[in-house]
Formats: structure tokens, sequence, C-alpha cells
């Protein structure tokens, strides 16, 4: 492996946000999985949740609409939303699920400088009454059109720059975030992905 090839492994390890990530409940289509995938690793999120209670669980994700992304990521399957919620409760502070509401709040009005969970549900029903009730709040993207939703890959992208954007005006990006247990076993996992 050359120095410059080390190097953007560091730096793209040094800008990973443990304080953020995507849950994904009961999402179909392997393409819009992989889509997601894409977009976490382009923010710095490192761990992805995939939780499926009612359709059975993913063997593999489309690397062509990925670019692979998925080799970067950690991703964790859930067949129990109990479990799941367990886990998210023990490394994030609040989890929000997109719903379209009377209280739920704008994705503009979310304070994304803690530690934050998004939940984004299936393409046909969204998000489960199950999991709405588990979460600490539902949130919406704004939008003025006739339609009102957006595909799961376009909605979480937008989200999750929002995300982003917040995170690194906050300088969440300018100071490693992983701890150095998990800094480095990721990278010497990275590494072996590049031989």
């Amino acid at each position: 492996m050359t120095e410059e090839r080390l190097k953007r492994i560091e730096d793209v390890l040094d800008r990973r946000q443990p304080g953020l990530t995507v849950v994904l409940e009961n999402v179909q289509d392997p393409h819009n999985i992989s889509a997601v995938m894409r977009s976490c690793d382009a923010v710095g999120i490192q761990d992805v949740y995939i939780l499926n209670t009612k359709i059975p669980r993913h063997k593999k994700w489309g690397d062509k609409s990925s670019s692979s992304a998925n080799k970067w990521l950690t991703v964790h399957q859930f067949t129990d939303a109990e479990e799941c919620f367990k886990v998210l409760r023990s490394k994030f502070d609040k989890i929000f699920t997109t719903h379209l509401s009377t209280d739920a709040v704008s994705l503009y009005d979310i304070d994304f400088t803690g530690s934050i969970a998004l939940v984004f549900g299936n393409e046909h029903d969204g998000v489960s009454e199950e999991i709405i009730a588990m979460a600490d709040g539902n949130f919406i993207i704004p939008q003025v059109g006739m339609i009102r939703s957006l595909n799961i890959s376009v909605a979480c992208a937008v989200s999750i720059y929002e995300a982003f954007r917040q995170k690194n005006k906050a300088g969440h990006y300018s100071k490693a975030g992983l701890p150095a247990e998990e800094y480095n076993l990721l990278k010497e996992k990275w590494c072996l992905n590049e031989n």
C-alpha cells in the first residue's frame, strides 16, 4: 500500500462520526440500501443499522449503487426491534423517525450536534407504529410539491447532509471522534481490504 493511500484511510477515519447513524426498517430494495450506504460513507457515518422484522434478512447489497461503500461501513443487522433499540439507546441520545405526523418537527429544527440516530422506513409503508412508539420523536423534510414524500435514499441523503452541515459548523470533523480501539481495528481491516 502506498503512503498516499494509507494517509487517505487515516484522513477518512479521522472524520468518522460515531454520534450519527442511520437505521433502515424493512427497506426492501437492496439498491436503496446501497445508495443510503454510499451517502453514509460520504458524511462520515460508520455504523448503519438494518432492521428486518417483516422481510427476510438481506444477504447482499448492490455494489454498483453503493460504489462498494459497504466494505468501508460497519453494518449491523437485526430481526428484533427491541434488541435493535437496546443497542441504539446504549450509543445514541436521541432517536428520530421520518414520519408525517402532526407532532413531527422540521429536519432543520433538529440539533445534530448531539448523538442522534435517524430511522427511515419501508418504501411503501414508511416507519412502523412499533418503531414510532419507541423513538423520541418524528421529523419531516419540508416540501412544497404535490407529492409529500421522497425516495428513501434521497430522503436519507438530504437528512444526513443537514447533520453534516451542523456537525461541520460545530467542529466535529476537525477532530477524531472514533474511540482509539475502534479506529485501530477499522484501520487494520481497511488496510487488508486494499490487498
